[in-house]
């Protein structure tokens, strides 16, 4: 079957990056003929280099740091240029995408209407793509919240989705209350396909951390936690001045590396819990606002509530959740979600 699959797949940013891979390599190693649709667009591209070099605005980025966002930016380019991908079209230009069997749109925020520069693209709603079967894979709303609902105009759109299927209960709900539909809640692609084997560095025990704007609570709590362990805290892709080093620099096949290698993982992004549980790795998250919903929701559905931390959480508990192997009841409930997954995949492909 040939496949096209729509989603971020070249913003600067580790889990947008490995989603994508993720996907598109999953679904060739099943036999279909599966590409990444390359849209392409100066604007948005333009605001992802300026969110690369300026990623934690409104701080501003140490002059000295932008050599080496300009080298992470370098690496992720050369990842890009590797993953198996369409000729590339104008993000305004849907038609010009050529024609599939079947176009899968997600994962990722694919329908968040408050996503700075891709919000509201009526692309990755479907619109004047040439395929016999569109459905979504994982597909979530990001931060707008099932409180706020979907314009009518919005969901006409998603009515025309032969399958449905999201990876939060955020957009789950969204769905349901739009279409009168229940799609299937799913995993991210880096949780339903095993991740591309990865050399792990030979290093002295680390805390992998990634992220950045972490609570000043948040960082007192995982300072402490690694001076009394005698832990280095390594933050990854990002300057965190309480860390003992910066890879600012690191590529996504690093990042995978490092996150593998850790001795415990903190984090407050989405996909910093993802690669830990992915990997088995111990870890604790606050998440921010923004990510607030993808967070719990992935925690909800795993069984893995314990580790989103809050303000009040004891210093016990992030001895606990970084110390202690992961509970089974997570890979038991990956495994049944993996199963899930894999059957929707099958009726949407099969």
């Amino acid at each position: 079957m040939k496949i096209g699959i729509l989603t971020f797949h070249r913003c600067i940013n580790y889990g947008s990056y490995w989603q994508a891979r993720c996907l598109v390599e999953g679904l060739r190693g099943q036999g279909h003929d599966a590409e990444l649709l390359d849209h392409d667009a100066p604007d948005v591209r333009l605001a992802e280099w300026r969110c690369a070099f300026q990623p934690q605005l409104p701080a501003r980025t140490f002059r000295a740091d932008l050599r080496r966002y300009a080298a992470k930016t370098r690496r992720f380019m050369d990842a890009f240029d590797k993953l198996p991908q369409s000729p590339r079209f104008a993000l305004d230009r849907p038609e010009e995408a050529g024609a599939y069997d079947t176009i899968l749109i997600g994962s990722d925020e694919v329908w968040n209407f408050r996503h700075p520069w891709y919000g509201g693209k009526p692309i990755f709603f479907g619109d004047r793509l040439r395929a016999r079967r569109l459905a979504s894979y994982a597909a979530s709303f990001g931060n707008h919240d099932a409180a706020h609902g979907i314009d009518p105009g919005w969901a006409t759109k998603l009515g025309r989705f032969e399958a449905l299927s999201v990876r939060d209960e955020n957009s789950r709900s969204l769905v349901r209350q739009a279409l009168g539909r229940e799609p299937e809640l799913v995993l991210d692609p880096c949780l339903q396909f095993p991740l591309p084997s990865v050399a792990e560095g030979q290093e002295e025990p680390y805390l992998a951390l990634y992220g950045h704007g972490f609570p000043d609570w948040f960082a007192v709590a995982v300072r402490a936690w690694a001076d009394e362990n005698h832990v280095r805290i390594v933050s990854i892709g990002y300057r965190t001045e309480w860390a003992d080093e910066q890879r600012i620099e690191a590529g996504p096949e690093e990042f995978a590396a490092l996150m593998a290698g850790a001795e415990a993982v903190a984090t407050n992004f989405f996909h910093g819990c993802v690669f830990a549980l992915h990997y088995g790795r111990p870890f604790v998250s606050a998440p921010s606002a923004y990510r607030f919903n993808k967070v719990r929701d992935l925690t909800r559905s795993l069984s893995a509530e314990r580790h989103m931390v809050r303000k009040e959480t004891p210093a016990g508990t992030y001895a606990q959740l970084m110390e202690a192997p992961l509970d089974p009841a997570i890979g038991a409930r990956l495994e049944e979600m993996r199963a899930r997954s894999s059957a929707y995949l099958a009726s949407v492909l099969g």
